[in-house]
């Protein structure tokens, strides 16, 4: 199977981010040249949670179901 041949130039990024660079060192940590608050902060704007969302139509789902059962 043949190797993938590596993408030139940057990729394309949300215009909140430009500059943003990310890489892994030699011992695996991730450097980046953005505050990880305010990529923090630009997620939680951004991106929905999926994990949150199902849990929330999970706790909506007991509620009809318990208010089902007291009638």
């Amino acid at each position: 199977m043949p190797k993938k041949k590596p993408k030139k130039g940057k990729p394309e990024v949300h215009e909140e981010l430009k500059g943003f660079d990310i890489k892994i060192n030699e011992f695996g940590e991730i450097v980046s040249n953005f505050p990880v608050d305010k990529l923090n902060e630009f997620l939680n704007e951004k991106v929905e949670d999926k994990k949150l969302k199902e849990k929330a139509e999970k706790e909506r789902r007991k509620e009809e179901e318990s208010g089902e059962e007291q009638e």
